[in-house]
């Protein structure tokens, strides 16, 4: 699979939005209709060979302020008990096939993790929020963005085979 980056005027935006440089390639995969940025796919590992536990990244500001005043405000552990644990672990096991799938470098440790980095429960709804926009079904995502509300936003198929 051949990754797809960035270009250089969508990762100056996503850096501005980040409030830093990113140690690893990226792709912007979802946006608002007016093109700005929302969720970036990551490469699975940093430039340095570094796992990189998180595929979908949510990066929009507005969204990710109300993700964490959920988060602040006990949503992880709420969320976690609303949705089936079949379910739950069906979404892990998803994530990590699709971030194994999305792996380039084979010379190097792999993250085992499912969303958010972790293989049981909930651990970011940040990045249940991201994997649900990209089009996955995300059960703790789908919860997250029918409270919060989401903006009109367009899917980009930023991968190739």
């Amino acid at each position: 699979m051949t990754f797809i980056e960035a270009t250089p005027e969508e990762l100056a935006v996503v850096e501005a939005l980040m409030g830093r440089p990113l140690a690893g390639r990226c792709a912007v995969v979802v946006r608002r209709r007016g093109g700005a940025p929302v969720v970036i796919e990551n490469e699975p590992h940093l430039r340095d060979g570094t796992p990189m536990p998180t595929l979908y990244w949510l990066i929009d500001p507005e969204l990710s302020d109300a993700v964490s005043r959920l988060e602040g405000a006990s949503g992880v552990h709420r969320f976690e008990t609303l949705v089936d644990d079949d379910a739950l672990v069906r979404t892990h096991d998803e994530y990590h096939q699709r971030r194994e799938a999305a792996t380039v470098r084979r010379d190097v440790v792999h993250s085992s993790g499912g969303v958010g980095g972790t293989r049981v429960g909930v651990k970011c709804l940040h990045a249940h929020l991201a994997n649900f926009l990209v089009g996955h079904d995300d059960p703790v995502g789908r919860l997250v963005a029918r409270e919060v509300g989401v903006p009109d936003l367009e899917i980009v198929d930023a991968r190739v085979v």
